[in-house]
């Protein structure tokens, strides 16, 4: 489906029915791109964040378009009485900002139902898009996300959002462990630091795709366009 993928053409297995696809777009949050936000109060530039949007807005479109597509979004955050924030995690955020729970310029940090929780406007979940709401860094964990796959017959991902090398990287290796064919959209995800996302992109393809495989939008867009209809 997409011959220019790195290191193979992606799927390994091919071709894939549009009704095996999902786009996941991961913690595209108002407190991990926005200003004022979780990452903003570490004093880390958002510039390599916020260009992340439109290549996944051309992509999001391109889905909503293709029959049977499945679209997942993630939000990571912590319950307001914040019994499912573990206090090493809390900890280590104090370290480099108010911390998780605290207050900040888009409500409590990373607590759902805050300003700073929801979704940016720019890729705000159409209606019967599904939502996955995680308290931890990977989409796999304490979330109905494997149910959900496998009730709709989901064997691929394709996997943008923030951030590369921990949220992203956490559920590629976790989809990899339960046989999901991955693909990561390399300019529609970035990291705190350049050389963090570039690692990311070459440990998923070392050893022939170690965790699955990488394109661009581009790519991908041109290889959706050619799609066969409803192929099992």
């Amino acid at each position: 489906m997409v011959p220019d993928a790195r290191p193979y053409a992606w799927p390994c297995i091919a071709p894939v029915a549009p009704q095996r696809l999902a786009l996941m777009i991961i913690d595209m949050q108002r407190d991990f791109c926005s200003p004022g936000g979780y990452i903003d109060s570490q004093g880390v530039d958002l510039s390599a964040a916020r260009a992340t949007i439109e290549p996944i807005q051309r992509v999001l479109a391109a889905f909503r378009a293709l029959p049977d597509a499945l679209v997942i979004h993630t939000r990571e955050g912590h319950r307001p009485e914040l019994a499912d924030l573990p206090a090493n995690k809390q900890w280590r955020s104090e370290q480099v900002c108010p911390g998780i729970g605290n207050a900040g310029p888009l409500g409590r940090i990373l607590v759902r139902g805050e300003p700073g929780w929801e979704i940016i406007p720019e890729l705000a979940p159409a209606p019967g898009e599904i939502i996955i709401d995680k308290p931890g860094k990977g989409a796999f964990y304490a979330t109905d996300l494997d149910h959900i796959l496998r009730l709709r017959g989901v064997t691929h991902l394709i996997v943008a959002g923030l951030t590369t090398d921990v949220c992203v990287h956490t559920t590629i290796r976790d989809a990899n462990d339960r046989g999901l064919e991955t693909l990561i959209l390399r300019d529609c995800t970035a990291a705190t630091e350049t050389r963090h996302r570039d690692a990311i992109f070459t440990m998923t393809e070392m050893q022939g795709g170690l965790f699955g495989a990488t394109a661009t939008s581009d790519q991908l867009l041109s290889a959706l366009a050619n799609l066969p209809a409803h192929q099992e």
